[in-house]
């Protein structure tokens, strides 16, 4: 008999973590990695929300808190919500997690029962199937592929939905492929989900702010008012505000759902970090205009990527409309032979060559339910990047 629980086989370790415990095992062997898996920005901080944590340890805001977050960073996150995105929340609609991570797992354990499906457009993230099975719910995939810009369509959607369907998991800007959904797109969705009064939406906005060119970017409770009470607004601090580490999601939703959350994390984490939580309140309430100059320059690097990419042979590359992802397809390539006489027979096999050959590190498309294709993030510098793509293109050009 196992002491591990069953329930741990149903799922694995996430891959992009993986990938990023390899590179740093490799270079400390001493081994020269271009590291572009981790969805992690490159930027620091801004030095006002750290002086806020500098603030909070000098003052003695190191106790305990609300288990669910400070009635200040709740009241920051309702405003949030309301400036930004036309969203009006009271503080009991609100949630305040550690990472954005936690306020997917949290709603998933207080709302699936065995049986109940969870609708996920492939390619994911790859942690929403995990999530969902540990939760004791069952991941239902709608593809959508190059061909369809990454996008799902009102037509598949209407014919995933069955009777057994709780959660419908969307991401827009999306990782890992960048694509974003208009306004009329996000209400043609719309008429579909509210003729399916039991579906529950979860509004992943995490990479809201990092969109480029004209693109207006719009949350699906704001584009369709009619969903607002079945939609869960999970957004964060990791992306736009590079606090990664700094471990803080938050959510708006109806109120019954947010108490249903807090009493699952009463019973895990408990609160969020109070020094944590003390920054954003600075993040969401201070300066904001770093946000778009930031955004201006990852879309230079998309833009790099990109064009490079597109010289690569074999590869075809979509322009992204947000996040800090590409996910070309390698679909030319497979089949392939490699300078030692391998044969290039998936992504998985693409990405451990690029890596052993041209010490590149990307994730491969399996890990996100579509492939063949496989993610690289840019959120690194200008010069890693171009020495990165020239090192693909190298290995591409050298594929028989």
């Amino acid at each position: 008999m196992s002491f591990i629980s069953e329930k741990l086989s149903r799922i694995k370790p996430s891959p992009t973590l993986a990938v990023t415990a390899k590179v740093a095992e490799l270079r400390a062997a001493g081994r020269d990695i271009i590291g572009l898996g981790a969805g992690e920005p490159d930027f620091d901080t801004p030095d006002n929300i750290k002086e806020a944590a500098y603030a909070a340890i000098r003052d003695g805001k190191t106790k305990y808190t609300t288990v669910d977050g400070i009635p200040e960073l709740k009241e920051a996150v309702a405003e949030k919500f309301r400036r930004e995105n036309g969203l009006e929340y009271g503080v009991d609609q609100i949630t305040v997690n550690s990472g954005g991570k936690h306020t997917i797992f949290n709603a998933f354990m207080a709302t699936l029962d065995p049986g109940d499906e969870v609708l996920i457009p492939t390619p994911y993230w790859v942690s929403y199937p995990d999530m969902a099975l540990l939760a004791g719910g069952t991941p239902k995939f709608l593809e959508a592929g190059v061909e369809a810009g990454f996008k799902i369509t009102p037509e598949q959607l209407d014919a995933a939905i069955t009777p057994k369907t709780k959660w419908l998991i969307f991401n827009s800007p999306s990782n890992p492929t960048g694509a974003a959904y208009t306004r009329a797109e996000l209400e043609a969705l719309g008429e579909v989900l509210l003729r399916h009064p039991q579906v529950h939406i979860f509004a992943d906005d995490i990479y809201e702010h990092i969109i480029y060119g004209d693109f207006e970017f719009v949350t699906i409770a704001a584009a369709v008012p009619g969903l607002y009470e079945r939609t869960l607004t999970m957004n964060g601090v990791a992306k736009a505000y590079a606090m990664t580490g700094w471990r803080i999601g938050y959510g708006g939703g109806p109120a019954a759902l947010i108490k249903a959350m807090a009493k699952v994390q009463s019973q895990s984490t408990s609160n969020p970090c109070s020094i944590s939580q003390w920054a954003t309140v600075e993040a969401l309430n201070g300066p904001q205009d770093f946000i778009a100059e930031r955004a201006m320059v990852f879309e230079g690097r998309r833009d790099l990527v990109v064009s490079m990419l597109g010289e690569a042979r074999g590869l075809n590359c979509a322009t992204p409309d947000g996040a800090f992802y590409v996910y070309p397809s390698i679909v030319e390539l497979i089949g392939k032979k490699t300078p030692d006489g391998g044969t290039i027979n998936n992504d998985l096999d693409f990405v451990s060559y690029l890596l052993e050959e041209e010490g590149v590190a990307t994730v491969h498309g399996e890990a996100f339910g579509l492939s063949p294709c496989f993610r690289i993030s840019y959120a690194t510098s200008n010069e890693a990047l171009e020495e990165a793509c020239k090192r693909i293109q190298r290995a591409c050009a050298a594929l028989a």
